[in-house]
């Protein structure tokens, strides 16, 4: 990296606290933001980054705040201990009208009292400020812009945000690229870059490779008992032009009356190519008793407190307690299962096909609401594979009317194109297989209780069925 390239920077201070009623406000509404139904009583600064001077006609800092929020219920203790955001802030005299929708605020107090800030990925010079940073490599402050040498970068290329609902955010930039910025980050290596990586150099062509990435190197506090971890901020990889995310792709072909098994079926195949590769590349286990009763214990608790919180659960209770001892059972009769890494959240939405039609996995974060270790931990490819059966299901009932057998009939060839690449069938472990299931749609029924009531019939249709094929 070159000398030009690398800057020291200095943030005003008081900048948090003249943000600190504006953000209170903002944060919470954002899609993003992990805690809904609480409030928000307070902000501590991780780290802050000035991009451009705020002095300038546009300023832009980048920030990482911890976000104070009062303890859930049955939890000892006034709060714990907040969700760490990045943030891009944008300062401007006033706004255009373009950039009204990116609206954070106007500053009263402190070093930026007068200025109005907004979220800055709205705007073409800070999106742009980003790609030049990573094609040179740039270092600014704790912020390290890293990329693959073997890589070319064209400067020039013109940025969009993408709109639609993320649990993070993306900017495309000239069809070419696209730019994964995480939005709730935790310090560690992050499995959106680590197994993209992994798989680029192991040759596995089913996932856009890595072109460029950020990180942050936060100040180590006094008397600090161990360094701490660079949070990995976002993942530049290329843009697949023209192609379509695997769940619109199903409801359009839901919509028109069509078959999805061929693209099912190709998709089974393209998952199993990705495991085969990251069992290649990374270290496996075998799981035993002992460690499958640990996944197990889990497995159970989620269900007990799920069906403490959804009333809808109780009666089923029983029947989806049977498909984790009866793993359970199975393990301690010394079955034994391999674990590699996986994808962790696997689901149509997280597939994309080519016009060309060849599918790629993405967004390999893994269930962001789970600790970093756990989304780390080798687990069984089943699990992938549990993942998107359960979409299946939700694509086939949000038709009207609801079509169950077009699900079936994707499940089936789904499994089929996996055993055809993988030379095993999940189908053959269905003891397994109907733990990761079950696991999921209890998942499901908390979630859809909490966030989309409306959408509660899928899931629980799914629990009685997993429920039932427990008494057969």
């Amino acid at each position: 990296m070159s000398e030009a390239a690398t800057r020291t920077v200095t943030t005003p201070p008081g900048l948090l606290a003249s943000l600190d009623p504006l953000l209170r406000e903002w944060l919470p509404r954002q899609r993003w933001f992990a805690g809904k139904g609480r409030p928000v009583t307070g902000f501590s600064l991780v780290a802050a980054t000035e991009l451009l001077p705020s002095t300038a006609t546009l300023g832009l800092y980048h920030l990482l705040v911890r976000a104070h929020q009062p303890l859930l219920p049955g939890h000892v203790g006034a709060e714990q201990p907040g969700d760490c955001y990045q943030l891009l802030i944008g300062v401007r005299e006033a706004l255009p009208p373009r950039l009204a929708p990116a609206l954070i605020g106007h500053v009263t107090q402190g070093p930026l009292a007068g200025r109005t800030v907004y979220e800055a990925l709205h705007d073409t010079r800070p999106a742009e400020l980003l790609l030049e940073a990573l094609r040179t490599q740039a270092r600014i402050g704790g912020l390290r812009f890293e990329r693959d040498p073997n890589r070319e970068i064209r400067s020039g290329l013109v940025p969009r945000l993408v709109t639609a609902e993320q649990s993070n955010s993306s900017i495309v930039y000239g069809d070419t690229f696209i730019l994964k910025l995480l939005r709730r980050v935790v310090p560690g290596i992050n499995p959106d870059l680590e197994l993209p990586l992994a798989l680029a150099r192991a040759g596995c062509p089913r996932v856009p490779p890595p072109t460029a990435w950020l990180v942050a190197d936060p100040e180590v506090p006094a008397g600090a008992p161990q360094p701490v971890e660079p949070y990995v901020l976002g993942v530049l990889q290329p843009f697949v032009q023209g192609a379509t995310d695997g769940w619109e792709l199903a409801l359009r072909e839901l919509a028109k009356g069509e078959d999805f098994v061929a693209e099912a079926r190709d998709l089974g195949r393209a998952t199993a190519e990705v495991h085969t590769v990251l069992a290649r590349a990374l270290p496996t286990v075998t799981l035993g008793h002992s460690q499958l009763r640990l996944m197990v214990d889990g497995m159970t608790e989620r269900l007990e407190a799920a069906v403490h919180a959804v009333p809808a659960l109780r009666p089923h209770a029983s029947g989806l307690r049977s498909a984790f001892t009866a793993l359970d059972d199975l393990a301690a009769e010394g079955h034994t299962w391999t674990a590699q890494r996986v994808h962790g959240d696997l689901h149509l939405g997280q597939c994309l096909r080519s016009p060309a039609g060849e599918w790629s996995l993405i967004d390999f974060e893994g269930e962001p609401a789970r600790p970093l270790a756990e989304r780390r931990m080798p687990q069984p490819a089943v699990r992938d594979v549990a993942g998107m059966l359960r979409s299946f299901d939700y694509a086939a009932r949000s038709a009207d009317p609801p079509q169950p057998e077009w699900a079936e009939r994707c499940r089936a060839a789904y499994c089929s194109g996996y055993a055809e690449a993988a030379g095993r069938d999940p189908r053959t472990d269905p003891v397994l297989l109907r733990a990761y299931e079950t696991d999921k749609a209890v998942y499901e029924v908390l979630y859809e209780a909490r966030h989309r009531p409306e959408w509660l019939s899928v899931p629980l249709t799914a629990v009685r069925r997993l429920a039932a094929s427990g008494l057969t």
